[in-house]
Parts: structure tokens; sequence; C-alpha cells
């Protein structure tokens, strides 16, 4: 290991260390966030899956992998809200005098939320067990469609961490983190996009949630791949794989020069 990598292995378990701590210091924030995606299951199973046409317990197996994703596309909320917070308050412009790697504040960051967000899918999976869904497929397909909803996790914050550092305002990245919350309703993750009309169904195929939910369906073994789809959902792996990168590719740059530059 060379000596920059090992500076950037150190920086990143502290800055780690750091964001785990910043959570336990403010328990009512990790509660919601892992309790808030069992409610939303609860609530979308019993009520929602009461008015489709889809049995009840056929509906909840359904939602589950989509409302996993949805769930994984919130790390664009808490990314945001957290590197504004941090901005706002001037932690960061601290941060930023550390002899540690411009990259390492950002990255600690994300890979806090990463661990978080696989602890929280232990609760998720029970209680999704509990309403009836079922791992049809195979372990292997089934370890597949977890390491990919952390992939898209782990993407997510990025876009957040960056957009944070751009608002460096919590007021203003709390309402445009609530307005994310449209982008999973435009996906298939509450419901089927093939009864959409020809235009809303080539957006919400186009999103990478819709991709992502997909592939989590098809490696649970759940539902099939829809046919006459768009390319990210006829092949759901492929599409989401390519997604990821893509988010990765541009906003990891983007974020970590952000962090460097601070106010300039």
């Amino acid at each position: 290991m060379s000596a920059v990598t090992h500076d950037l292995a150190h920086d990143v378990t502290a800055m780690l260390g750091r964001q785990l701590q910043r959570l336990r210091n403010n328990p009512g924030l990790l509660i919601l966030t892992q309790t808030m995606p069992v409610t939303m299951l609860l609530f979308f199973g019993y009520v929602f899956g009461s008015a489709l046409a889809m049995p009840g317990e056929e509906y909840r197996a359904f939602l589950v992998p989509g409302l996993l994703v949805a769930t994984a596309a919130n790390g664009l909320m808490t990314g945001m809200f957290q590197a504004a917070q941090d901005t706002h308050r001037g932690v960061t412009d601290r941060l930023r005098t550390l002899p540690v790697s411009r990259a390492a504040v950002p990255l600690g960051q994300a890979v806090a939320d990463l661990l978080v967000t696989a602890a929280g899918l232990v609760p998720f999976l029970l209680v999704g067990l509990a309403v009836g869904w079922r791992m049809e497929g195979s372990a292997p397909g089934a370890a597949g469609a977890v390491g990919l909803l952390l992939l898209f996790r782990f993407a997510t914050t990025w876009i957040g961490v960056f957009l944070g550092l751009l608002t460096r305002n919590e007021e203003a990245a709390g309402q445009l983190g609530g307005a994310t919350f449209i982008l999973p309703l435009l996906s298939n993750a509450y419901i089927p996009t093939e009864g959409l009309p020809g235009w809303l169904r080539t957006v919400a195929e186009w999103n990478p949630i819709s991709a992502v939910t997909t592939a989590l369906r098809d490696l649970f073994g759940n539902a099939p791949v829809p046919e006459g789809a768009a390319w990210p959902v006829a092949h759901p792996v492929a599409g989401s794989l390519a997604w990821c990168a893509v988010l990765l590719a541009v906003f990891v740059p983007l974020a970590v020069r952000r962090y460097a530059r601070g106010e300039s």
C-alpha cells in the first residue's frame, strides 16, 4: 500500500468515526430514518394494495423491492442535508483547515451513510417477510440484489453531498431534499409502468430508480422483467450498473472538487 493510499484510508476512517458519532448524538434522526421505510411498507402495502388489481400479498411482494430502492434513493436527501448543515455551521471550513485528504471528508460521510443503510435493511426485510414478501430467487441472486441496492445508495449519497456543498444552507437543503420524494413516484417502485401513457412510461423507465427496482425484483425472484420496456428496465442489472457508474463518475469528482474549493 502506497503512502498516499495509507493516508487516505486513515483520513477516511477518522471522518467515518466522526459521522457515526454524529449519528449517535442524534438518535431521533437515526430512529426516524430507520423506521420510516417500515412505516411506508405497512401503509402502502395495506392501504394502496387494497385499491389495486393485485391481491394484498402479491402487491406487497411487488412493493418491497420498490420501497427498498426508494429508501436507497433517499441517500440524495440525507447526503444533501448533512453536507449543507456542516457547511452552514462552519464545520466544513474547520475540517478544511486540517491536514487531511480533500476526498476524505465527503467519502467518510458516504461510507457512514452506507453502513447505517446496511444495518437498516435488517428490520425492513424482517417486516417484509412478516407481511408476505419472500426471496423466491437464488441465494447468490439475493446477495447480488443487496449489493446493487447498496451501490445505488452510495451513488445517490454522492449526489446529495455535492448539492449540499453547493447550497450551503440547511433550510434550502431541507426544502430541496423534500422535493426528491417525487422521484420514486415517477418510477415503477409503487406501481407497474405498463399502464402509463407513452411519454410518462418513457420518463418513468429511464428513471434510475426503475432500473434498480426491476433488477431487485428479478434477482429476488419477485416479478419478471416487463416486456417492451426501455433499455434500462429491459436489461435491469446492466442498466442499474450503468446508472450507478455514471452517477459516481460525475458526482464524486464534483463533490470532492466543491469541498476542496470551499466558497471560492
